[in-house]
């Protein structure tokens, strides 16, 4: 089966060449029983690619069965994927068949694996190894045929050098790795899909499909799709639904389109008098506000040391104008001698005496890393830290919501408390 019969099976939109060459390794691979690791970003459509495979593979009888890895809490995951007997924990008042038992001779699709606990993954690389795994409590091994694919949207190799992910998984998960580029990498299907999107809505709304002119087209284009194929179809929903104009311009498309989006500069905000204003204060504004403050005071520390190399006498007055700052905020006790009499008199200050240095060296600068993402995280971890854990305290503390607070946990893998 060709490369295009195979999207218009599947409902796949596009011509970039890194598509089609996803599209490709898909179906070569689809024939064997190997493991498949599908990476891209959240929103480029991972999910098609598993059923693709499965689709084309001897296994396209048995069950196929996708499961979101990121959405089983912890305690239950393994309960979830192996099963678990009558007894086994509390609640399990019935004995019950996980995934890899329902099954088997099928193929599972295991998505956000990245997400998955280190002891589940031990459990995984059991069956990906020995195709046998164990129900949560009981002792017989038990055998199943499944074939694994999976799906990230996470840097594996990175997670296993933070150990966040096992090494030995990665690589036996990575047998054949599909890599579905991101939305803004396939700038040439951006119109297509957007155009089919708008026909598919209007269908379904009964109205006619919107039009876009051609500023409006090269905005979609150079719009950077953080959401990917999902926000493109989101937007094409919107405008179908709410624009009372079928032409689409620039100034429409604008209205759509997040604010934030486009913001590379931190965003003054005054105080117009209007609540609403407050919710565009978000976090990077606040650390972009902390950046700069930073940034000054590094400038006159430098502009100090400069005029200490251009006037060497200056480091005397310096010391002491330190000195006198110090002592005034912190007062030392006056120590006493006291001489045969016996009477008690104190002693004066003696004067600090610094000698000029003959020979200045130039002080060696070293510039504070300004990273955005290294600063966001440091300030999260201290907060965490001192508020012993508690995310609502924390997040209030950083000036952001407890939702934004958990995402960044997430986003940044940042161990709680």
């Amino acid at each position: 089966m060709d490369i295009q019969s195979i999207k218009n099976r599947f409902g796949i939109i596009g011509n970039s060449p890194a598509l089609n060459y996803a599209i490709q390794v898909a179906t070569q691979v689809a024939n064997t029983d190997l493991t498949v690791l599908i990476a891209g970003e959240s929103g480029v459509g991972k999910e098609i690619f598993s059923q693709i495979i499965h689709a084309l593979s001897p296994r396209k009888h048995n069950p196929f069965i996708a499961v979101n890895c990121g959405a089983i809490p912890e305690g239950t995951i393994d309960s979830e994927l192996f099963g678990h007997e009558k007894g086994s924990f509390t609640g399990a008042v019935d004995a019950r068949k996980g995934y890899f038992e329902t099954v088997n001779g099928g193929t599972l699709f295991m998505d956000e694996i990245g997400e998955t606990p280190l002891g589940t993954q031990a459990r995984l690389l059991r069956v990906l190894e020995n195709s046998e795994f164990i129900r949560v409590g009981s002792s017989k091994v038990q055998k199943t045929d499944v074939r694994v694919i999976a799906a990230t949207n996470k840097d594996l190799l990175q997670a296993t050098q933070n150990n966040k992910f096992r090494e030995d998984l990665y690589y036996r998960l990575n047998t054949v790795p599909i890599r579905v580029p991101a939305l803004r990498e396939r700038k040439e299907d951006i119109i297509l899909l957007f155009r089919k999107f708008a026909v598919d809505f209007a269908e379904k709304y009964r109205t006619s499909p919107i039009q876009l002119d051609e500023d409006a087209r090269n905005l979609l284009i150079n719009y950077p799709w953080p959401g990917n194929v999902r926000e493109l179809k989101n937007i094409a929903e919107q405008i179908s639904v709410l624009s009372e104009q079928k032409s689409i311009g620039v100034r429409e498309i604008e209205r759509f389109l997040p604010k934030h989006s486009d913001r590379n500069l931190p965003m003054i905000i005054g105080n117009t008098g209007s609540p609403g204003n407050a919710e565009f204060m978000n976090e990077r504004d606040i650390l972009y506000k902390l950046f700069f403050d930073m940034k000054k005071d590094v400038t006159e520390l430098k502009k100090m040391f400069l005029e200490i190399l251009q006037n060497p006498s200056t480091i005397s007055t310096v010391s002491n104008a330190v000195e006198a700052s110090f002592l005034q905020d912190h007062p030392m006790p006056q120590k006493t001698h006291e001489p045969a009499s016996g009477t008690m008199y104190p002693v004066a200050k003696q004067p600090m005496i610094i000698s000029e240095a003959r020979e200045i060296q130039h002080p060696v600068v070293v510039d504070e890393s300004l990273n955005i993402i290294e600063k966001e995280k440091e300030l999260i971890e201290k907060a965490l830290k001192k508020h012993k854990g508690k995310r609502k305290d924390a997040s209030s503390d950083l000036g952001i919501s407890e939702r934004t607070l958990y995402r960044k946990l997430k986003e940044y893998d940042i161990e709680e408390l």
